[in-house]
């Protein structure tokens, strides 16, 4: 499993011009998924994104966690994440979850996130998506479960 966080000031999701996610302080993450991952890289990466304290203190260090300063997350799945751009100029997706698999797991992730009690707002799965953001900092973080 493959995330991209980053720290927001603000951040939506839309689709076709519709907002249908949208948040205030907290994380974006992108999420993609492998067909290899499960439920205990699901669990590694909710506990790693919640106790992650990446929020300035009041002597500006990095030292608070999203539940430390109310903020939310929203979270929108994308494959390309696995992209492998090793042969020619257009990337290859193989590595890349199938979707119903893929689905079933990020909703899953969304789930398990929800349930430590943050607010978790979503893009649509295989959703052709615009999102928007004020990155803070900016501090962006990767996780790769290949690598943890």
């Amino acid at each position: 499993m493959r995330i991209v966080l980053q720290r927001v000031k603000s951040a939506s999701v839309s689709i076709d011009e519709t907002v249908v996610g949208k948040i205030g302080v907290g994380y974006v993450l992108l999420v993609g998924i492998a067909d290899n991952d499960t439920e205990a890289e699901l669990d590694y990466l909710v506990r790693k994104i919640t106790k992650l304290r990446v929020f300035e203190d009041l002597v500006g260090k990095m030292n608070l966690a999203i539940e430390d300063v109310g903020g939310q997350i929203l979270s929108i799945s994308q494959f390309t994440l696995y992209a492998d751009t090793k042969k020619g100029n257009r990337p290859s997706f193989t590595k890349a979850g199938a979707p119903d698999f893929a689905d079933k797991m990020y909703q899953l992730f969304n789930k398990k996130l929800r349930d430590t009690g943050l607010t978790v707002e979503t893009g649509e799965f295989g959703a052709n998506m615009q999102v928007q953001l004020i990155n803070d900092g900016p501090v962006t973080i990767i996780f790769d479960t290949e690598n943890k």
